[in-house]
């Protein structure tokens, strides 16, 4: 079918990942020719430490090998995955990847507890950001900016090598 719509969405996914390639690039040149993680935050509409956090390409000080490759295929959509459960208040989902530590830790009852204090602060939820996603020697880290009537948090999901939640955060966008 010529006119088919799953057409027009593969075909804006493959603009949307030749515009972040084009973007990183750029990126990557302004930072050659010195410009500061504050001017690219400023230009981008984001604060440096997020800049940095989606385009940097930190060193490990143990290493000296770069961390920025994550080491979990499909971290992204899994972290996007998991706060969809949350927005939509699936508990039982929400857990089902959580490590050892995390689920004697995190109940369903603490995750609504939680979800509902987010929604005292900053009103309700409206939609969420492309997620940026982080190696950090085994684990792999996954911001996803979301949006609400009265402010931005991020939620960074953790996962461990063998692919379980080993963290699980909401805080504010600038953090």
């Amino acid at each position: 079918m010529l006119n088919d719509p799953l057409s027009g969405v593969g075909d804006a996914v493959r603009k949307v990942r030749a515009a972040e390639a084009e973007l990183r690039q750029a990126v990557e040149a302004a930072r050659r020719a010195g410009h500061t993680w504050q001017e690219l935050g400023d230009l981008l509409g984001t604060s440096r430490q997020a800049a940095f956090q989606r385009f940097g390409r930190p060193i490990d000080p143990r290493t000296g090998s770069p961390m920025a490759e994550p080491t979990l295929a499909g971290a992204d959509r899994r972290a996007e995955d998991l706060v969809v459960a949350i927005i939509e208040c699936r508990w039982a989902d929400v857990r089902r990847d959580f490590d050892e530590r995390m689920l004697e830790a995190i109940s369903e009852t603490m995750l609504g507890q939680v979800w509902a204090q987010t929604a005292s602060l900053v009103g309700q939820y409206e939609r969420m950001g492309e997620p940026f996603t982080r190696g950090a020697g085994d684990f792999t880290m996954v911001q996803v900016p979301l949006f609400f009537e009265a402010g931005e948090l991020t939620a960074q999901v953790t996962f461990n090598a063998e692919g379980q939640v080993a963290g699980l955060w909401i805080r504010p966008s600038n953090q």
